[in-house]
């Protein structure tokens, strides 16, 4: 062995040995960051095994009753002249379970009928999964505007109740 290799030794050791590493050093975020991009680029996800991925994450709510849209005031309310800015309304019904909501630009608010406490998450929009809480008569409000896509899933005691996809 040469004093050459007890050098390259000597150098590794101080590169890596356990030293005190600052927050201003290491940035976790900006290695996770480099770390993803570099597997995009590197090893991407087959778009396959993504589409498997989407369909698998689709049937989460499986068991979940989907609501039908019965009434929605574009469709089956009569226009009324002069008046501008009409809130959307819309009812949808699962077996038992009615779910009125009124849509307008500043929100959403609406009644879980027969009256009843439940749990409401606002899908698609803004913020996906924006979750609301109905009180004891069903009642909830939503203060962030609805646009795009949008559905409803609410949680009524056992039940999970699915509405159909709208357009805000």
């Amino acid at each position: 062995m040469d004093d050459r290799d007890d050098r390259d030794d000597r150098d590794e050791d101080e590169v890596f040995a356990e030293g005190d590493w600052g927050d201003e050093e290491f940035d976790a975020g900006l290695l996770e960051e480099e770390l993803r991009q570099a597997a995009a680029v590197l090893d991407p996800v087959p778009a396959e095994l993504q589409q498997i991925a989407v369909d698998a994450y689709a049937l989460h709510d499986l068991d979940a009753r989907v609501a039908e849209l019965t009434f929605d005031s574009l469709v089956d309310a009569l226009p009324v002249r002069g008046v501008t800015d009409v809130p959307r309304m819309l009812t949808f019904r699962a077996g038992e379970v009615t779910v009125d909501v009124e849509v307008t630009e500043d929100g959403l608010m609406g009644q879980v009928l027969p009256p009843q406490p439940a749990r409401v998450e606002v899908l698609g929009g803004p913020r996906p999964g924006a979750a609301l809480t109905a009180d004891d008569l069903g009642r909830f409000t939503g203060d962030v505007p609805l646009s795009g896509p949008f559905a409803l899933r609410l949680r009524t005691g056992g039940d999970v109740v699915v509405t159909e996809w709208l357009r805000a």
